[in-house]
């Protein structure tokens, strides 16, 4: 008796497991079964009951973190209550899912907030409580550890070429286009190499516009913004602020991170406030 119940769990178990998750005219069909309504603006979709109440919202960000790594994501939010926004990872059927397909695929499979039933408030509020962290491969990971450090840094380029960290001079480029411009991507194909010097004329490094690799004084080379097939939002040509901040990056020594010292005052008593 036991067994055979054990058996029947897990059948039952495979099945809502196989369930095939199905879009026809803004409806989710679990099975050929109604369970929920979609509706989308953009890359933000709201998911409705039957009744065309709206429950959540599944917004799609893709966003590039630095050169050519990318992080794709989903927020997730309630209509009934906005207090608080989760960021999340998100699953599809396959490689060729678009994103309302995806969206219905996550709220069933991964998230469980989606059932035969309907929308399933209960395991939507649980999802709050005790939001589940997303999972970055360590190139992403790797990524976001050194979009901090750019940030940091705070990096700008003048228009005479000039390097900027806070505001504070830092550095130049030499070998620039008549028709510079600071916020330019570098496109032209020369034989002379943009190179980089730090504020003492020190040199750095250069970029090398044939093959889109910087390549230190020390000996270190990087090749910015590989074009990857099918992905045509990826950058194929680095602005020079991308330029000098991989290049700071790669020479720590090129820009130091200027830790704010506060000095508080001394009162008559020798303490300091």
């Amino acid at each position: 008796m036991i067994r055979g119940l054990i058996i029947l769990f897990t059948v039952f178990g495979i099945f809502f497991q196989a369930q095939t998750v199905k879009i026809k005219r803004g409806i989710v069909h679990l099975e050929g079964i109604p369970v929920a309504k979609i509706s989308n603006k953009g890359s933000i979709y709201t998911f409705m009951d039957l009744k065309e109440t709206p429950i959540y919202t599944i917004e799609f960000e893709d966003k590039s973190i630095v050169d050519s790594v990318r992080d794709s994501y989903i927020k997730l939010k309630r209509v009934y209550n906005q207090d608080k926004t989760l960021e999340m990872d998100y699953t599809s059927p396959s490689a060729f899912s678009g994103e309302e397909k995806s969206a219905a695929y996550t709220s069933v499979k991964s998230l469980k907030i989606i059932d035969e039933r309907g929308i399933n408030i209960k395991n939507l509020d649980e999802l709050f409580k005790n939001s589940p962290k997303r999972k970055l491969d360590t190139k992403t990971k790797e990524a976001y550890t050194t979009r901090t450090k750019i940030d940091k840094l705070n990096i700008t380029v003048n228009n005479v070429g000039e390097i900027l960290s806070n505001g504070k001079p830092v550095g130049y480029f030499t070998n620039l286009p008549v028709s510079f411009g600071a916020d330019d991507t570098v496109t032209d194909k020369t034989f002379v190499d943009i190179e980089i010097y730090d504020a003492n004329s020190k040199y750095i490094g250069k970029y090398i516009t044939t093959t889109k690799q910087l390549k230190s004084a020390g000996g270190k080379t990087f090749t910015l913004y590989r074009e990857i097939s099918g992905r045509a939002s990826i950058l194929k040509f680095p602005t020079y602020k991308a330029i000098a901040e991989r290049m700071a990056i790669m020479d720590p020594n090129f820009i130091k991170i200027q830790e704010k010292v506060i000095v508080g005052e001394v009162t008559k008593d020798g303490v300091q406030k």
